[in-house]
C-alpha cells in the first residue's frame, strides 16, 4: 500500500485522461495538477475540435488564459499537456485506434468532467453528453491496464426530487438503457413530447441525465476504483488559481452581471433557503484528493462525495442578496444600463408583477426609442434571454435542500498535514461577505472585462444614474397623482389634505428639534 505518499508524491510519474478539460472546472483541474503536482507525467485532455478551430487551436487558447500565467514562467511545464482530439458523445470517445491504445497503456487515473450543464437542453443532448459519454468512458476504462483511479464529476442536484440528499445513489424510476434506446430510437420531436413524464420529479433534463449517469457509474460498483464527486453550485475562485477567477455565465454569476447592469430587477427567491455555493478550486482540491484516497486505499465499493457547504458553513439567499448588493454598488459596472436596484420576491406574484413592470415594459419603451434613433431594438430580445434563464433556476432558489458531506469531512481528516496545506477544501474558514467581495470584483474583471481602475470613474456613474433613477419614480409618482386630480374632485381634496397635514407635522417636528 502506498498510503505514506502524499498526493504529489502518488501523481509522480503518473499520467492523467482528463474529459472536459476546456469547461470551467476543467480549465482548474489541470491547472492545479501542472502547478501543484509539477512531476506528473502527461495529462491528456480530450478535446473536440469546435467552430472551426482545430485540437491544438483551442488548446493554445487554453492555455493563454491568465490562470496559467505561472505555469507557462515555469520550463517544460506545458509540455506535460498532450492534447487527444476527440467526441465524448462518440463510441470511444470518438478517439482514433492509436489514441486509444495509448490512453489504454499509459493512464492511471480518469477525471471524467464532461458534461452538458445547460439546464434546458433537450434531452437526445443531454443524453448523449451526460449518460452516452459516461459510458463511453466507462468501456475505455475497462481495458485500461494501470487504472488506478476513476473520478466521475457529477451534481449534488441530481437528485433534487429530494430535498435531503445522503452520500449515497439514489435509484431513479428508468434503467439508463430504457433511457439511452429512447434517446437513439426516437426522433427529437417525439422525445420533447416524452420529457416532462420521463422527469419524474424533476425540473430538467440536466438533473436527471446525471442521476441517470451516477446508475451507469454505479453498475461497476466494485469492478473499477470508482468514486463520485457531487458539487453543489460551482462559483468563482476562492483563493487560486486566481481569487475570483471565473469564466462563464452559469448560475448565480449570470444574476449577478444582469442584477449589476440593471436590467434583472426581479428574482424569484426565498431569503431563508440554503444558497449552496462551492468555490471552483475548493471542488477541485476534493477531485485530486479523492483520486489519490481511491488509488491509495482501494475502496471495496464506489464512495459518494457530496461537495457542499450547506451543512458546514451555509450562506443564505438572504445573505447573498445583502452582499451583492453592497458590493455592486461598492464596485459597479462602468456602463450599466440602469441603476442597479433589484430584488429577492418570495412571492411569485409579486416577482411576476416586478417583471412585468420593471424589465418587460422599460424594455419595449427602450426598443421604440432605439427605432426612432434607427439604432438596432436589442433589450425586449435580452429580456427574453434572461427571463429563460432565471426560470430555469426557480426550482432551486425557493428550495431548501439538505446535502450531507460525511465522507468530504472524514476524507480531509485522513489526509496528510502537508496535503491539506496544498489541496486544502476546508470550508469553515470561508468567509462568505469576503468571498462574495472577491466573486464581485471576479465577475468585473474576467466576465464584463472592466479594469478595475476604472471603478472610480463608475462609482461617480452610478450616482448620477442613481439620481436619474429618483428622478425617474418622481416623474412617475407626479404623473400619477396629476392623473388622479385631473379625474376626481375629492381625490383632489384628499390629496391635498394628506400634503396639508404632512407640512403640519413637519412643522412641529421642528419645534422639538
Amino acid at each position: 500500500m502506498e498510503s505514506l505518499k502524499n498526493i504529489p508524491e502518488f501523481f509522480a510519474g503518473r499520467s492523467v485522461l482528463i474529459t472536459g478539460g476546456t469547461g470551467f472546472m476543467g480549465k482548474v483541474l489541470v491547472e492545479k495538477l501542472l502547478r501543484s503536482c509539477s512531476d506528473i507525467e502527461t495529462i491528456y485532455l480530450l478535446i473536440r475540435p469546435k467552430k472551426g478551430q482545430e485540437v491544438q487551436e483551442r488548446l493554445q487558447d487554453l492555455l493563454n488564459l491568465p490562470i496559467f500565467d505561472e505555469v507557462r514562467s515555469r520550463t517544460g511545464v506545458l509540455q506535460k499537456i498532450v492534447p487527444i482530439q476527440g467526441d465524448i458523445t462518440q463510441p470511444k470517445l470518438g478517439m482514433s485506434s492509436e489514441d486509444q491504445n495509448l490512453v489504454r497503456s499509459k493512464v492511471s487515473v480518469i477525471f471524467h468532467a464532461a458534461a452538458t450543464v445547460k439546464f434546458d437542453e433537450a434531452l437526445k443532448k443531454s443524453v448523449a453528453m451526460n449518460m452516452s459519454a459516461t459510458k463511453y468512458v466507462i468501456d475505455l476504462a475497462l481495458n485500461m491496464s494501470k487504472l488506478e483511479a476513476l473520478i466521475h464529476v457529477s451534481t449534488a442536484y441530481c437528485n433534487c426530487d429530494r430535498l435531503e440528499n445522503e452520500e449515497q445513489v439514489y435509484p431513479v424510476s428508468f434503467a439508463p438503457e430504457q433511457i439511452l434506446t429512447a434517446a437513439q430510437t426516437l426522433d427529437s420531436e417525439l422525445l420533447d413530447v416524452l420529457t416532462p413524464k420521463l422527469l419524474d420529479g424533476r425540473p430538467n433534463t440536466y438533473t436527471l441525465t446525471k442521476a441517470l449517469a451516477e446508475q451507469i457509474v454505479n453498475e461497476k460498483n466494485g469492478i473499477l476504483p470508482i468514486a463520485i464527486i457531487r458539487p453543489s453550485i460551482v462559483t468563482a475562485a476562492w483563493k487560486e488559481p486566481i481569487p475570483g477567477w471565473v469564466d462563464n455565465m452559469n448560475g448565480p454569476t449570470g444574476i449577478f452581471v444582469g442584477a449589476c447592469k440593471g436590467i434583472l430587477r426581479s428574482l424569484y427567491c426565498d431569503r431563508d433557503c440554503i444558497a449552496d455555493l462551492i468555490p471552483v478550486d475548493t471542488a477541485i482540491n476534493l477531485c485530486i484528493a479523492v483520486a489519490w484516497y481511491t488509488a491509495i486505499y482501494r475502496p471495496h465499493k464506489i464512495i459518494v462525495y457530496n461537495c457542499t457547504t450547506g451543512t458546514c458553513n451555509p450562506i443564505y439567499w438572504g445573505d447573498i442578496e445583502k452582499w451583492f448588493h453592497y458590493y455592486l454598488y461598492a464596485y459597479p459596472s462602468g456602463d450599466v444600463f440602469w441603476y442597479p436596484d433589484g430584488s429577492f420576491k418570495k412571492h411569485q406574484i409579486v416577482h411576476k408583477l416586478a417583471v412585468t413592470l420593471f424589465q418587460r415594459y422599460p424594455a419595449y419603451l427602450f426598443d421604440f426609442f432605439s427605432l426612432i434613433c434607427g439604432r438596432e431594438p436589442m433589450m425586449v430580445r435580452i429580456q427574453d434571454k434572461i427571463l429563460k434563464a432565471t426560470s430555469t433556476l426557480e426550482f432551486f432558489t425557493i428550495r431548501n435542500f439538505k446535502f450531507k458531506n460525511d465522507n468530504m469531512m472524514t476524507l480531509w481528516k485522513s489526509m496528510l498535514a502537508e496535503d491539506k496545506n496544498v489541496f486544502s477544501f476546508e470550508l469553515n474558514s470561508l468567509n462568505w461577505a469576503s468571498y462574495i467581495e472577491t466573486y464581485v470584483l471576479g465577475i468585473r474583471k474576467y466576465i464584463l472585462k472592466e479594469d478595475p481602475k476604472t471603478i472610480p470613474l463608475a462609482r461617480k456613474k452610478i450616482i448620477r444614474m442613481y439620481i436619474l433613477h429618483l428622478v425617474s419614480q418622481a416623474t412617475v409618482v407626479t404623473i400619477f397623482c396629476w392623473l388622479l386630480l385631473r379625474r376626481s374632485t375629492s381625490t383632489r381634496e384628499k390629496l391635498l389634505g394628506t400634503v396639508n397635514i404632512c407640512f403640519k407635522l413637519m412643522k412641529k417636528f421642528k419645534k422639538f428639534t
